[in-house]
């Protein structure tokens, strides 16, 4: 898998990035960190976590396997929650185990963005955060915060995106890479709440997701993937991944999970590139 370098602040990414959100949550210390030795031995370069993922717990697994394993050349982005009146690392760094974190997002936009940014600023000159970025802004709120951030971190997939063409062109023209995430929309995308919510899915423990794709956009989206799936004899899931892997100006898509399995669908839907099928659904 290629790395790619993100400039200026010199960021390592690689086409696949490793969601770390199940972490402390869905799966345990072993497990995560067989996913995440799987992952580096894979060449994926980017680990993204945030403060709110578990709790805590997320950055702690995280910060103990960079300490047992001392991996070279990647990246660990995390993301800090609002208000952003006083901008407090100080618990992320401590959990990470590290005196510099590579890559810090404002984790949702908060109408105290804007007056923060001297705070920002203030952590890229003395050391303590290499790059700043955004996740989860409008275009609107990108704009009301440029030329600040390096990354732009969105939702999307098939079924649902927060990237629109005018997202991408003001990225391109600002140097900005775009990293997305959810290629299955949380599991949505494979069809498997068709029935009712899944027990232990996302969409159950974090009831607020079921309100981004229960709705008659994302089902008709659905229906179209279902229809090109069976008719090409590719499975949701990996005509999902691929579409979401294959899309024009994204640095990185991060890829979730549990196992060691899920990352290698994704490497496997990296491999695929059908234009023709890629096409047909979204038209």
């Amino acid at each position: 898998m290629n790395c790619d370098t993100i400039t200026p602040a010199k960021l390592h990414v690689s086409p696949i990035g490793l969601g770390c959100v199940t972490f402390g949550r869905e799966i345990g210390e072993a497990a995560s960190f067989d996913l995440l030795d799987h992952a580096l031995e894979k060449g994926v370069r980017l680990f993204d976590t945030a403060a709110a993922y578990g709790g805590g717990a997320s950055e702690i697994i995280l910060g103990r396997w960079l300490a047992a394993r001392k991996p070279a050349g990647i990246t660990v982005a995390t993301k800090i929650l609002p208000p952003y009146d006083e901008i407090r690392i100080e618990a992320s760094l401590q959990r990470l185990g590290v005196e510099q974190i590579d890559l810090l997002y404002l984790h949702q936009w908060h109408g105290s963005a804007p007056a923060a940014g001297a705070a920002l600023d203030e952590l890229l000159r003395s050391g303590r955060v290499k790059a700043l970025g955004a996740s989860n802004f409008t275009l609107e709120q990108l704009q009301a915060m440029s030329p600040r951030f390096t990354v732009v971190q969105n939702n999307h997939n098939l079924a649902v995106s927060d990237v629109s063409d005018a997202f991408r062109d003001y990225c391109a023209a600002n140097g900005i890479a775009i990293v997305t995430y959810s290629p299955l929309g949380a599991g949505f995308l494979t069809s498997k709440h068709q029935a009712g919510v899944q027990s232990g899915s996302r969409f159950d423990l974090v009831p607020g997701h079921q309100d981004v794709y229960f709705h008659e956009s994302a089902y008709r989206r659905l229906a179209k993937l279902e229809s090109v799936a069976a008719r090409s004899s590719h499975s949701q899931a990996h005509l999902a991944l691929s579409w979401a892997l294959h899309q024009p100006g994204i640095a990185s898509v991060l890829i979730g999970g549990r196992t060691p399995a899920h990352l290698d669908q994704a490497l496997a839907a990296l491999a695929f590139e059908d234009d023709a099928l890629f096409s047909e659904l979204t038209s």
